[in-house]
Parts: structure tokens; C-alpha cells; sequence
């Protein structure tokens, strides 16, 4: 792999095995794992804990009361929201799995959200990893549209659907898909020049090794 610092973008829609493919590469490769779905889980959730829906009026100034940060456990960056780690059955409740993507598209949010997600590359020089390896819908066409490596994962809506199903997760694929190839501030795409990874076709390690033989290659 690359001796200087690199930054690896990991795009697709729910359930692509994108979180996956992810925490394995970073374990494996010494690099600073970053789930920016997460971030989008924890904002939505402090909104909807003030009341507020994404129709509501006043997202904006809701948003500016909300502190964000960073936790560094391991090689997994999580975000902090007033200084404390969202617990997981907050974030990926029925409620959250259900707003979630509504909220994503919501410029205020996603521009909060923007430069705090670029921040993370500095996190991960300072805490001495090898790299950065960010996950989400719009890594490598919005957040790092420079990035070394750039992979959009993707599967048919049945098997991403029978992934959710099995983590005990009732998303809406079609749904979420639709809403987040659909919106009008950075929708989920395949960045030109990204290579396309079909993990419905494949299983994890296969996935795994594939992306890591792209990361060996170049030095």
C-alpha cells in the first residue's frame, strides 16, 4: 500500500456492505474508519428529541445549538453530540431508520455536516493512522472528490432488503433509495471515475480482498 497518508472513499445505498467492507479494510490497513451514515443518525435523532420534523420550520437554528465532535475508539472515529458518543439503539431506532434520509436531505443539515465530515482527515493524521476510510452516500462525489480511492458498492433492493431483515433493521430500501438518489443537495450517485463493486454477487471477503488488492497496487 501507499507509505503516504491516503484517503479511501466507500459510497452506496443502504445495506450495500458498505460499513462492512469499511471496518475490515481499516483493521487490516491501519486506517481511521468513519461512518458519516452514523453522523446523519445523530443529528436526526437531537432533532427529533427537540420536537422537530423534516418539514418543521427553524431546522437551521436547531442545528446551531447541536455541538458536534469526535470519539477516537480503536481505528472508528464516532461522532459526539455535546461532547457524548449517541448510544446505537438511539440512532438505529424504528423512529431514526425512518427520518433518516429526509432529514439527510435537508441543505442545513448536510452543510453541518460537510466540513466537520473533511475535518476528519486531520483527525486521522493526528492519531497516526495510515489513512482515512470514509463511508456514506456522497464520499467520494461531495466530501473527498480527490480521494485516492473511490468504490461505490451496490446490490439489488431483495438483497440489501434480506441484509437489513437479518441485523433486525424494517428500512424501507426502494424508499430510502429513492429519496437519496432523488434529492437535490448532493444526491447518492456514482462519482465519475469511482469503480462499481457488486456485493450482491459476491461475499464480504471477496469484497474485501478486491478493494485491498486496489490499495497494495499502488505505491
Amino acid at each position: 500500500m501507499k507509505k503516504h497518508f491516503i484517503v479511501v472513499a466507500i459510497d452506496g445505498g443502504a445495506a450495500s456492505g458498505k460499513s462492512s467492507t469499511s471496518r475490515l479494510l481499516a483493521e487490516r490497513y491501519r486506517l481511521m474508519h468513519v461512518d458519516t451514515g452514523s453522523h446523519y443518525r445523530a443529528l436526526t435523532f437531537a432533532l427529533l428529541k427537540q420536537g422537530l420534523t423534516a418539514e418543521s420550520e427553524g431546522i437551521a437554528d436547531a442545528l446551531a445549538s447541536v455541538d458536534i465532535g469526535t470519539s477516537v475508539d480503536g481505528n472508528r472515529a464516532r461522532i459526539t453530540v455535546a461532547s457524548r458518543v449517541p448510544e446505537e439503539s438511539d440512532i438505529r431506532s424504528a423512529e431514526v431508520n425512518a427520518a433518516v434520509s429526509l432529514f439527510a436531505a435537508i441543505p442545513a443539515v448536510r452543510s453541518k455536516l460537510l466540513s466537520y465530515q473533511r475535518s476528519q482527515e486531520q483527525v486521522a493524521r493526528a492519531h497516526g493512522f495510515s489513512g482515512l476510510i470514509m463511508e456514506g452516500r456522497d464520499i467520494g462525489s461531495v466530501v473527498f472528490p480527490n480521494a485516492d480511492f473511490r468504490f461505490f458498492l451496490e446490490a439489488d433492493p431483495e438483497k440489501r432488503a434480506q441484509r437489513r431483515a437479518a441485523e433486525g433493521l424494517q428500512d424501507s430500501i426502494a424508499q430510502r433509495d429513492a429519496i437519496d438518489r432523488s434529492r437535490k443537495t448532493a444526491p447518492l450517485v456514482c462519482p465519475t471515475g469511482a469503480e462499481r463493486v457488486d456485493t450482491g454477487t459476491i461475499d464480504l471477503e471477496t469484497v474485501v480482498a478486491f478493494i485491498g488488492k486496489k490499495l497494495e497496487a499502488v505505491k
